[in-house]
């Protein structure tokens, strides 16, 4: 949902009839900039008799949804559009229909709907992700090949404006470069009987048509973002860059920053901060978000990062963890403090919960696999029962460090670590800062391994802070 322009800010009027109207209001929703997750939302009230009006402004052509309860179905706007939208009150995506002003680029979205997205057989999952190389890529040729004829036969002889075709297009264009890109990474994820195919030499070569990369007229286009962004992520990995290092976020930085050119260069850049605000390390992210502000010479950009950072950065790899003093099922005070030198995998659970019980048998297995390591369990109850909790660790001898907060999820430390539910799993590092706020689950094979490779990992990060980012 973004504007294709900066330019030809006007007025677009939608009018509408609903029949058997099932809501009070209708909606249509935007969002102007394409890094700002907060959209533009325009609501008019329908009548008795299921008739509405609005009218908003749009900063030159630009992709919308239109809204009725919980229906949704795509709209493209451009200044003086005055559309007329008819559609069935339980029913918006299949039934609506368009005349005025705009009425043919947007009954062409509707026929691209109903053909394409809702059909099982063009998407890549559920069925097409279980195929190997040659045939995936016969079928999403068919596809390709499938949308253009369906994209000549509905566009000629239309009066469709350039900037239409040229959405049009690129969603074409980059629905293809998306799914081919992605592919090996999401079977891989998907089939987890099989291991990670191994493409064919010439599998990538595509992405060597510079076209595909520089397309200014796809600028605002979001498939075409999520494909750049796809796209750095894939040159960071082919250059033996996992996400796991400490430094993956900075490369795909560097590497978007040395790439890409041209107003999508800051979307893109803006793009990988925002991954970096939620899964990288704080000092990274905020030397990364300088570097950045220098590049938005504009400013159109850094004011939005700047509320994405804040609003993550106390959760973020590197934030120092919230100190607490808890009670231990023995009556012993103990503090984050009283940990220093270690890592810290707590695990936020109820005597309760379900979930949590189930992992219990898997938490006494990791505590003696890591028996005089450099590594703390510790088991924060989040239960209002005091003895049933006492009872339990007790008479089981579970292993690690065991302490209740009183409160349950409202308890401060709940509220401190956010705490949405239960189990709820954290590794700190010796220095007591955030690790990773998405361990592997205890009951996860690869948690040991996890375990195994997070310690003295803070010093890692804090040898590589982005000296590298700077001046390219």
């Amino acid at each position: 949902m973004a504007s294709f322009s900066s330019q030809g800010q006007g007025t677009v009027v939608i009018t509408g009839k609903i029949s058997g109207r099932t809501a009070d209001s209708v909606a249509v929703s935007l969002r102007e900039n394409p890094l700002d997750p907060k959209e533009q939302i325009t609501y008019a009230p329908v009548s008795d008799k299921g008739e509405f009006r609005l009218a908003l402004k749009v900063n030159g052509p630009t992709r919308a949804d239109l809204v009725y309860n919980d229906d949704v179905t795509d709209l493209f706007l451009e200044p003086g559009y005055a559309l007329d939208v008819r559609f069935k009150g339980n029913d918006l995506a299949s039934s609506v229909k368009y005349k005025g002003k705009g009425a043919e680029a947007n009954s062409y979205l509707s026929e691209v709907d109903a053909s394409f997205v809702e059909n099982d057989g063009f998407q890549v999952l559920p069925d097409n992700i279980m195929l190997y190389e040659a045939p995936f890529l016969s079928f999403l040729d068919y596809r390709r090949k499938q949308e253009e004829k369906f994209m000549e036969r509905g566009t000629e002889g239309v009066d469709m404006s350039k900037a239409f075709r040229d959405y049009a297009k690129a969603t074409i264009t980059y629905s293809y470069a998306n799914d081919r890109l992605t592919f090996p990474d999401l079977r891989e994820q998907v089939v987890n009987t099989e291991g990670r195919l191994k493409m064919s030499p010439t599998y990538y070569d595509f992405l060597n048509d510079k076209a595909l990369i520089e397309n200014p007229s796809a600028t605002q286009n979001e498939l075409y973002q999520e494909f750049l962004l796809n796209y750095v992520h894939y040159l960071a990995t082919a250059d033996k860059h996992q996400r796991t290092d400490p430094d993956f976020y900075l490369v795909c930085y560097d590497l978007a920053k040395q790439k890409l050119s041209g107003p999508v260069k800051p979307i893109i850049l803006g793009r990988v901060l925002q991954e970096s605000f939620r899964f990288g390390h704080v000092k990274q992210s905020a030397a990364m978000l300088e570097d950045f502000r220098k590049i938005d010479k504009d400013n159109q950009y850094y004011p939005i990062l700047v509320q994405d950072f804040n609003l993550h950065k106390t959760f973020a790899i590197g934030s120092p963890a919230p100190e607490f003093h808890l009670r231990t099922a023995q009556g012993d005070s103990v503090s984050l403090r009283d940990f220093a030198g270690k890592l810290v995998y707590v695990n936020f659970w109820r005597t309760t919960s379900g979930l949590s019980l189930r992992d219990l048998p898997y938490a006494v297995e990791l505590a003696k696999k890591f028996e005089g390591k450099d590594i703390v369990f510790l088991n924060v109850a989040l239960d209002e029962n005091e003895g049933a909790w006492k009872q339990l660790v007790i008479s089981r001898k579970l292993p690690g460090v065991h302490v209740r907060a009183n409160g349950g999820m409202k308890a401060a430390i709940a509220r401190a670590y956010g705490v949405q539910d239960v189990p709820t799993y954290i590794l700190l590092a010796e220095d007591g800062t955030f690790l990773n706020t998405k361990p592997k689950r205890l009951s996860s094979r690869a948690a040991v391994d996890e375990i195994k490779e997070s310690f003295g990992k803070a010093g890692t990060y804090s040898g590589i802070m982005p000296a590298s980012s700077a001046g390219k």
